[in-house]
């Protein structure tokens, strides 16, 4: 059994869940994986069983309970070096931006909320929203070119792709442009680790009223393919 165990919640919606699930998945960080769903627009309480936060991911290791999905990233960066990419201008360009996704692109998280198992034509973007995906498209389109891909940071899957994965799946749920990061886009979905979260997105069976209304609150549904 595995030293580790992180919890998360449901793989439809939980985008913060994702960040290190995906990122020991792909590292090969073998772990215990919990699942506590969203069962109420309001989990604190419950959450707080597990999470001085009452948010989810969390991390429980030798007695310790790491929680926020950066905080998580760093306590496994002090472990396993492939965290973080080795080269120092890469490894430098990669912390800057994963600290960007963790703490910005409000607008995004807002009015394209994640939900794996649909497509979604978007209601007309807002100003923050057109600067949140134009940022985006410069931070892929940058990272690629820099570093030579198929990684945003070279090519070894590091931190900074972890971080940005439940970005692609907004951008395919909403059809966002951005551009020659598209490549990026496509390799991250198509790997073992995304295609094993989405699968298991679709068989969720459990609904959550206010992720259901955010998602009609973000335009039309064109298709849903969740079997619950």
């Amino acid at each position: 059994m595995s030293d580790y165990c992180l919890i998360t919640a449901n793989r439809n919606y939980s985008s913060w869940s994702l960040r290190p699930w995906m990122l020991m998945r792909a590292l090969d960080i073998v772990f215990e994986d919990r699942i506590e769903p969203f069962a109420q627009p309001v989990n604190y309480d419950a959450f707080r069983s597990f999470s001085p936060t009452g948010q989810v991911p969390a991390l429980l290791h030798e007695g310790r309970t790491i929680y926020d999905s950066l905080g998580i990233a760093l306590y496994l960066a002090d472990r396993h070096d492939a965290v973080w990419p080795a080269d120092p201008d890469a490894r430098a360009w990669a912390q800057c931006a994963a600290a960007e996704m963790h703490s910005g692109f409000a607008a995004l998280r807002n009015d394209c909320t994640m939900n794996v198992g649909v497509r979604v034509t978007p209601k007309p973007m807002s100003d923050a929203l057109r600067a949140n995906v134009a940022r985006i498209r410069e931070v892929f389109e940058q990272g690629l070119v820099r570093f030579g891909g198929p990684w945003l940071a070279g090519t070894s899957f590091s931190a900074v792709d972890a971080f940005f994965a439940p970005v692609a799946f907004r951008i395919r749920t909403y059809g966002l442009d951005v551009g020659a990061g598209q490549a990026w886009v496509d390799h991250i979905l198509a790997h073992p680790a995304m295609r094993d979260w989405e699968e298991q997105a679709l068989a969720e069976s459990w609904r959550e009223e206010s992720h259901e209304d955010e998602l009609a609150a973000a335009g039309s549904i064109t298709a849903d393919y969740r079997h619950g």
